[in-house]
Formats: C-alpha cells, structure tokens, sequence
C-alpha cells in the first residue's frame, strides 16, 4: 500500500502576475488545456467549494482593487500561449498557526512559495497554490480564554491577519484553507476513521515529556538527549502522562528509510535529509494523534473524550484542500484530484520532521501518493542569533512594513529572495544589507540600465525601436551570451534556487552595461555612416533588457509589469518570451525610471536619525 514518490528535480517559482489574479491564470489555463481531452476547467478554482464565509468577497475585492492594468497585460500574453497540455502544479506553504503573530518568517516562506507559483504559472502550467491557517490546539483555547472570548472568535481575528498580510505581499494562493472550515473537518475525521478501520490508530497511554511551544512529544531518551529543553525555543519541557490513541509509526520504518536513501530530491535541502536519516537510524516510535487535555479541535470518532492532535489535523489541510477525503462523488474532488500528489510543500525547517517523516508515513497508511517534494529552507537570524522579541532583534510585521513602504513591495520581494535562507544555512536581516542590495542590484544596476537604454532610444529614434539588422560587434555575441543566462536562470528557477535565478538575471543586465561601455552607442549617434551600428546595438540592448525583466517577473511581479507597459515584455510562456527576438522593431517604448534612489533605514525600519 506503498506509493513512493518519483525522483524530481523540482519545480520552481511563480507567475508575474499581481497577487489576487488567480482569475487570470484561470483563464490562461482554459486557455492553454483546449489540448487536453479530459479538463475544459481553468486553473486554481479559487472559490470551489469550501472557502471560508466572506473569503471570496474580501479576496475579488483586493483583486479588483489592485490588478488594474497588470490584468490586461496577463490578459493578453496568456491569450497568446502555445497551446499545450497544462501540466498540474501543487505548491503549498505551511498553514500558519493563528496563536501567533505574522512576521518575516511567514512573509519569506509565502514569498518563496509565490515565486514558484508564479514562474510555473509562467510556463503554462495549471498551477493550484494553496495557504492558509491552523486554528485549533491548545494555545488557540488557552488564548481565547485569557481574553474572555470564543476560540472560534480568536481563530477568525487571526486568520483574517495572515490573509491581510497575503494580500499585501502579492502572494497568488489559489486558496487560503482554514481548519475550522467545516469541509476540512469533515475530512479528517474520514480520514482518521480509515486509518483506524487499517488498524494503523490504538489507544495506548504516553508517559514522557512535551514540548509546549511546539506541540511534539518526546520519548524520556530523546528528551535527556536534549537537556529537557525545546529544541526551537529553547524552553522547558513538560513531564506529561496522558491517554492517547497512537499512529504506528514505526511500522513505516523501512518504507522512510528507503525513501529518503533512495530519493535525494524528496528532501531538500540535502542537510535537511541527512537530518532525517540520522533521526531514522535511532529508530521511531508510535506517535500520538489525539489529545484529552482541551476540547478546541475536531473530536476523535467514535470517542469524542478525544480532540486529533493539532500536527495531524494541520498536515491533512494538503489532502482536505482537494477534495480527497470526500470520496468519489465529491464535487471538489473531481475537480481538484488532478493536482495530488503535490509538486512540493515549501516551509522553514523546524517542521522538516512532520513533513518529512511523519506525513509520508500517514499517506503510505492511507495508500496515497506522496509529495514529490518538501523543501525546508533555514531561518531568518539576526547578528548570528536567533531572532527573538525577548532580545530586541525580531523583525515583526510592523517592521516588514516599514521596509516595505519605503523600498517598495518588490524591492522587499526581491531583497528576501536573493538574501533569504533558501538553502541549509540561516541569513542574517540587515537593514545595511537591504540598502546595499537595492542600491546595488535594482538602483545601479537594473534601473539605471533600463533608463539609460530606453533613454537613448527615446533620444535617437524617437522611441521607436530600431531593427537589429545583420551588424556584429567584435567580441559582442548578445544573443548567445543571453541565452546563456536564460538557460542557467530557468535551470534555478526549477529547483528553486531564487538567488541564483535572480544572478542569472542580474548578469545579463551587467553584461548591457558593459556592452554600452565598449560599444559606445552615443558616439556612434554622432556619426551618421554608423547609423545601421547605432540600430544594432541599441536594439540588442534593449532586447536584453526585456529578457532579463522575463525571468525577473516572478520575483517583482509589479515592477516588471511597469517594463511591460513601457517596453513590453512579450507573449507566451516565459520558455516563449525569453527566445531573442521577441522585441519588435516599430515598437514604441517610454523612458522608464523603476526604482527610484533613496536614504537607508534602521534595523527598526524606521529613518536614520543625523
């Protein structure tokens, strides 16, 4: 009843489209599955079944607020798409915990999960994008019974917050799941009602401890092993005695330990996997999967002394989203199935072990398909320490904020992507570092590129552009030393390397300034013989330019939408749009200034005081 999943290297990033345009891509999809027999549905089904109350309204509000002339630039270039086959894409950020507060961890991990949204979309893919909230456990009732109110109260205040902050970081989910939504509770109870008639769920007691803030139990071995103490928070441990009904994990031994020897791409990171395989090879315990100390979650079946612990409730949320637990005269199964398994589950790594082993483990007892990826990317530290309220150095939404409307949301996009923990390794937040890197990479680099080509163009041929004709430059090939770049971008982008697509990006717009460096196009506009140079150059300038702004599209959706209406970025997928030549002579194109120089900030986000 195994299904491991097929080695993949993985699939990346996300579409250039605003964030609430889901609508778009829909369409764009309905488009481009003409080729397919067997679907005549748009991609992402934002609002198909089970949305929470008034989700649909405050979302298409945001999107008709915002979209503005982005709509018509999607519009228009998926109208233009090869057809082709639309290939399935399952993107899922973790769903966030309402007990806590959004911050810089939720707002990189959903902007990574974005990224790859979007530049799939890009593709051509039928890309289902989904985040959303973990609303019940203990904290949630802990919480609202200090505050004097419901659980259910608190639950809607802070999801409505995350959604907030999704909307304001143009994060594209196709979905926003609650687990308080009445058809995700549904499911798990289906779903936790098959894993007791498989016998794979027994009532058993824990003695042992517990971590709080993490809401995991450890055995007394692996307790002492750690000092007792949180390995996340660092605070003490519980003594806990406590009757449970049981997963049998350790059943699934040999089945996790030949997924992660065999499949290197399951895990990513690779440290993230050597972690887990160190963790396998001291042998696993059954696990927990209900509680009897609160009520606040969904009751267990047939015992409802019982609440499903929070962690299995919370992983099913990939699972319930699509439909899978409704059975097969579901409505929101038959139109979501397609999309499971899931092409990868991005998150930071402190919940590496759930995804990684305790999820596959539940999906094998299920006889499902397992992901096709987990990706665990480090954390966001402060001057080599972990960041914490306690010691002055969190970067809370506030502080986001701040940043953000000062440097400009993709600005900040980009400045989490090049600089974030994507990989093993934690990145420091600077707020020298995000002037340095705006400066540097879109002030300097970028922008004065854009300004300076399109500023010519402008000067010398009236905004018209120029055909490249059959002029070469000695030691100048453009076109290839392009698709060179494009290659190694595309290339990142799929395993979701965003600092390296970023840099792939970054050196075609370095090689542009160079290029004008040797060249000399302002000379040769003074020399009326060098006319059919001056053609050449400029356009092949430019060209590179629009290319360069293709592949930054999925980083800063908003910015290159401002190329497109200036320049234009081309038509059909992002494989379409970054062949030369997509630039046409005749074109009109404006003087473009997109990131405007200004001051640094405090490592509060606030102005640096003389």
């Amino acid at each position: 009843g195994t299904t491991t999943p097929p080695t993949t290297t993985t699939r990346a990033v996300a579409r250039g489209q605003r964030p609430m345009l889901s609508t778009t891509s829909r369409a764009c999809a309905a488009r481009t599955a003409l080729a397919r027999a067997t679907t005549a549905r748009c991609t992402g089904l934002r609002f198909s079944g089970g949305c929470a109350p008034g989700a649909k309204k405050a979302v298409e509000g945001a999107s008709r607020a915002r979209a503005g002339g982005v709509m018509t630039m999607v519009r228009r270039r998926c109208a233009t798409m090869t057809v082709r086959a639309a290939q399935p894409t399952f993107v899922t950020t973790p769903i966030y915990y309402v007990n806590d507060q959004p911050h810089i961890g939720h707002v990189y991990t959903s902007t990574v999960a974005d990224t790859y949204a979007r530049y799939r979309r890009a593709k051509g893919d039928d890309v289902f994008f989904l985040t959303g909230t973990d609303e019940h456990g203990l904290k949630v009732e802990q919480s609202a019974a200090k505050r004097g109110v419901d659980p259910q109260a608190l639950a809607d205040e802070n999801s409505e917050k995350f959604r907030a902050v999704m909307q304001a970081y143009d994060i594209s989910f196709d979905e926003f799941i609650r687990t308080t939504d009445d058809y995700h509770e549904r499911q798990v109870k289906n779903f936790v009602k098959l894993l007791q008639d498989k016998d794979a769920v027994y009532l058993g007691k824990f003695e042992g401890w517990y971590d709080e803030g993490q809401e995991e139990y450890y055995t007394e071995t692996k307790a002492k092993d750690l000092d007792y103490k949180s390995p996340i928070s660092g605070k003490d441990m519980v003594r806990s005695s406590e009757e449970n009904y049981y997963f049998r994990l350790s059943a699934y031994q040999s089945q996790l330990e030949a997924l992660h020897a065999e499949n290197e791409q399951f895990l990513t990171p690779s440290a993230r996997r050597n972690e887990m395989i160190q963790r396998l090879n001291e042998g696993l315990n059954d696990v927990p999967i209900s509680r009897t100390n609160f009520s606040w979650g969904i009751p267990m079946p047939n015992d409802e002394k019982h609440v499903i612990y929070v962690w299995i409730d919370a992983l099913m949320n990939y699972i319930t989203a699509i439909g899978l637990g409704d059975g097969k005269d579901s409505e929101l199964l038959a139109k979501r199935e397609k999309y499971w398994p899931a092409s990868v589950h991005i998150m930071a790594k402190e919940i590496s072990w759930f995804h990684s082993v305790i999820w596959p483990a539940l999906l094998m007892a299920l006889d499902l398909p397992l992901p096709q990826r987990v990706h665990a990317h480090g954390f966001w530290i402060r001057e080599g320490r972990k960041m914490s309220k306690s010691l002055g150095n969190f970067v809370d939404l506030d502080c986001m904020n701040r940043f953000k409307e000062h440097y400009g949301l993709d600005a900040m996009r980009y400045y989490l992507a090049v600089e974030g923990p994507i990989g093993a390794q934690d990145a420091n937040f600077s707020a020298e570092r995000v002037q340095e890197v705006y400066s540097s990479d879109l002030v300097n680099t970028m922008g004065n590129s854009v300004s300076r080509t399109t500023a010519m163009i402008n000067k010398y041929f009236d905004g018209v552009v120029p055909s490249e004709g059959d002029v070469k430059f000695d030691n100048w090939n453009m076109t290839e030393r392009t698709s060179e770049q494009v290659q190694l971008a595309l290339a990142a982008y799929e395993a979701l390397d965003l600092p390296r697509a970023a840099a792939a990006a970054k050196n075609i717009i370095m090689d542009v300034d160079l290029f004008i460096s040797e060249t000399e196009p302002f000379r040769m506009a003074k020399d009326e013989s060098k006319r059919d140079q001056l053609n050449a150059c400029l356009y092949q300038c430019l060209e590179s330019l629009r290319i360069a702004a293709v592949l930054l599209e999925p980083l800063m959706p908003n910015k290159m939408a401002e190329f497109d209406a200036g320049v234009g970025l081309g038509e059909g997928t992002i494989d379409e749009r970054t062949k030369w030549g997509g630039l046409k002579p005749g074109t009109t194109v404006q003087k473009l200034a997109l990131f405007p120089r200004c001051e640094g900030l405090d490592e509060n986000g606030e102005p640096i005081k003389a």
